[in-house]
């Protein structure tokens, strides 16, 4: 079956039988479609009539929140590499649709992805129908959205049983709206529970929503936060996300500096929405705003989405932070063109800060077949009597720093540096450029031994500029107060010292920056093990991508 970057799904099966068609459905589109799956939601929806089936107004009823979030729990479990998004544009309370003159769609709806493939689980009751039905969708996907001239159709009939529709004239429960709603997130990485909850809100708001984005002091105890996307970013997958599913609603995204932003002070707002595990701070919320003398907000608690996918240290909901987690050990960013490096060996620049575990990580991926290189012990070679680094050294800094043996006293040359930031670059102007030169012999030796892989495992690989000795760069982090711990266990010092070190050195950010591979060593051995296994086995698929490319081009 051909694949298409971007396709409409257009559900027309009753309500109550849609949950059980869901998954079957989704898994057939998800061979049709490999990056965006819009839903278009039309319950009833008869196609096989021939004629002008045009888009009407369906009422919020209380169903549709659950379907919403089964849509992205099953879109979680079944096609995780799409990008799916419930359309609610033909949503309206019977107010909103009066006021309307057009209907919903007065001119078609332009989306962020213009659709190339319409598919729907319209039943077909014999073969020759497939082509009026076609037509029918077609013209009724051309009223609602702005769609590619080349446009396909995909039937889709999975099999399953038939429900009775013994609900056909029940009456459904009408949802409650408001006008104004509001929530609050880190929304990092938009994921299935994200999008329940800002498709909720929107099939809730009537007229204005409010989305709160933690930043700042809101993001410092996050999992992993260094790997959160740029507020910046989050702010523009919302904007993208929001005017496609509803975009007649008014949208105001701001930033959350503390716990509670606009909503205890927002007169307008009537409605939060919040999830089980965010529903105390709801509560929290309409202290603040009885204290501020406005009207409590009505509290909508949606459900977690459980996520099938996760592993041992991950959390049982769809989270950001276990997506967050997930990225350990892949590549981040593609490294940067190297091309007066050899193709062998391939280079590994590894660093981290103290106590980051960057070490273990090292010897683990020596374990795996790569060659250590250890700059920490070529920087003790740098030192020694009769190295061009050691007659330089004793020249800037005077005899008073050798020790009886003329080997030079770390120490007493510690003490001269110490705080001077001038007097310390003179130090290391005269040894990272002699260390470099080590580890290139090292790589020299490690490609006529024939290796494929070296690890130059390096704490200042970026600080001394030494990213031109690699191909790519791994940063090794942990969060601080995890470090301190472990300096404080490891070298017996106190934890103001072992702090004052942590802030001598590049922080974990601005290390990340440079990173296209991230591990981390915050849980159990073995959970780093399967981080470190990770990359190996990714970096070896893109060495032998490139050894092939190298050779095509020949």
């Amino acid at each position: 079956m051909s694949m298409f970057s971007t396709g409409i799904l257009v559900l027309t099966s009753p309500l109550h039988v849609l949950p059980f068609r869901i998954a079957p459905v989704l898994t057939s589109a998800a061979q049709v479609v490999e990056r965006t799956l819009y839903i278009h939601l039309h319950p009833g929806l008869n196609l096989g009539t021939g004629g002008q089936v045009r888009p009407a107004y369906i009422p919020p009823v209380v169903d549709l929140c659950a379907l919403i979030s089964r849509l992205y729990s099953n879109a979680a479990d079944i096609c995780g590499h799409l990008d799916v998004r419930v359309l609610l544009s033909n949503v309206r309370t019977q107010s909103a649709a009066l006021n309307g003159n057009n209907g919903p769609f007065a001119t078609p709806q332009t989306l962020s992805h213009s659709p190339e493939v319409l598919l729907t689980d319209f039943p077909i009751q014999d073969s020759g129908q497939s082509s009026l039905v076609t037509q029918c969708l077609q013209k009724y996907a051309g009223h609602c959205y702005v769609c590619k001239p080349s446009l396909s159709s995909v039937l889709l009939n999975p099999r399953i049983a038939e429900f009775e529709e013994d609900r056909r004239d029940a009456q459904l429960k009408p949802l409650e709206t408001f006008s104004d709603v509001v929530v609050g997130g880190t929304f990092d990485r938009l994921h299935g529970a994200h999008k329940t909850l800002l498709n909720i809100s929107c099939l809730m708001a009537n007229r204005r929503f409010v989305i709160g984005v933690c930043d700042q002091e809101l993001l410092k105890n996050k999992v992993l936060k260094e790997l959160i996307e740029p507020y910046d970013q989050r702010v523009q997958k919302l904007q993208d996300f929001l005017n496609d599913i509803k975009p007649s609603l008014k949208y105001e995204i701001v930033p959350l500096s503390d716990p509670f932003g606009p909503s205890i002070s927002d007169p307008e707002l009537q409605c939060i929405v919040v999830s089980e595990e965010t529903r105390k701070g709801g509560e929290a919320v309409n202290r603040k705003r009885v204290e501020n003398g406005l009207a409590e907000l009505v509290l909508y608690e949606i459900q977690l989405l459980k996520d099938a996918h996760r592993a041992d240290i991950e959390e049982e909901k769809i989270s950001s932070s276990s997506l967050r987690t997930r990225l350990l050990g892949t590549l981040l960013k593609p490294p940067s063109p190297q091309p007066h490096l050899p193709l062998d060996p391939y280079v590994i620049g590894l660093t981290g800060g103290s106590g980051s575990g960057k070490s273990s990580i090292a010897h683990r991926l020596e374990a795996l077949g790569a060659v250590r290189i250890d700059c920490d012990q070529l920087g003790h070679e740098a030192y020694l009597p009769g190295t061009s680094a050691y007659h330089k050294i004793v020249q800037e800094f005077g005899p008073d720093i050798l020790k009886e043996d003329k080997s030079i006293n770390r120490r007493v040359l510690g003490g001269k540096v110490f705080g001077n930031q001038e007097r310390l670059k003179a130090l290391t102007d005269i040894v990272w450029p002699e260390i470099a030169l080590l580890v290139k012999k090292r790589i020299d030796q490690a490609k006529e031994q024939g290796k494929r892989v070296c690890v130059v495992d390096a704490a200042v690989l970026l600080e001394a500029g030494w990213t031109y000795l690699v191909h790519e760069v791994w940063v090794a982090t942990i969060p601080e107060e995890e470090a301190v711990k472990r300096i404080v266990q490891r070298d017996g010092v106190k934890e103001e010292d072992a702090l004052r070190r942590l802030k001598s050195q590049w922080p974990n950010a601005k290390l990340i920056e440079h990173a296209n591979v991230v591990l981390c060593t915050l849980w159990e051995p073995d959970v780093t093990q399967r981080q470190v296994l990770k990359a190996w086995t990714l970096l070896q698929q893109r060495i032998q991508k490139r050894q092939e490319t190298t050779r095509s081009s020949l």
